[in-house]
């Protein structure tokens, strides 16, 4: 847990986490189970997510991270437990190795299934921010903030619209 939050209790991303911080032992002994797991050949949808952990766990940056890999398993996943999320979540992948746009067009059939779901409306506001697209940016991340059951991801998303209103503003009337 100390990975996730910063000193202010504010949410930390996996991308942003300190890795160092991460318990190495309880890793290790997750990872142990996990291969254990596998070698029983009989994979459902608990072994999948625990790979994907796995694969989370063993990238020593986020660049070693293998996108590729997660794709694939959120792949078998959505076939074996179809989900509108397990698609939210594969989207991730799809963004690191495609690009926001594909992922956006993953997730747009999503919207009615989701729109009560805070987490959509984030990944949704994360991606048309990257895209440039920064009004709809805002409201996906209103949205988000509107859906948000704790005061830390209600703090995250505050954080990306306070990005939206500094790249708004012009070069020499930024704050911050």
């Amino acid at each position: 847990a100390a990975a996730r939050f910063d000193a202010d209790a504010a949410l930390v991303l996996l991308d942003d986490q300190d890795r160092g911080l991460w318990n190495g032992q309880m890793i290790a002994e997750g990872l142990a189970l996990i291969d254990k797991a596998m070698r029983h050949r009989r994979t459902g949808p608990y072994q999948i997510q625990a790979a994907i952990a796995a694969l989370h766990s063993r990238a020593v940056t986020p660049a070693d991270t293998d996108w590729a890999q997660i794709e694939l398993l959120y792949g078998s996943l959505e076939i074996l437990q179809p989900s509108p999320v397990v698609t939210l979540n594969r989207s991730v992948a799809v963004s690191k190795l495609r690009g926001p746009e594909a992922a956006l067009a993953m997730i747009a059939p999503l919207a009615p299934r989701l729109q009560n779901y805070f987490h959509f409306h984030g990944a949704q506001g994360a991606y048309l921010m990257q895209l440039g697209r920064h009004d709809e940016a805002r409201i996906a991340f209103n949205r988000a903030i509107a859906l948000a059951s704790t005061s830390a991801e209600a703090a995250h998303i505050r954080l990306h619209l306070d990005r939206l209103a500094d790249q708004s503003q012009p070069p020499g009337r930024r704050m911050g």
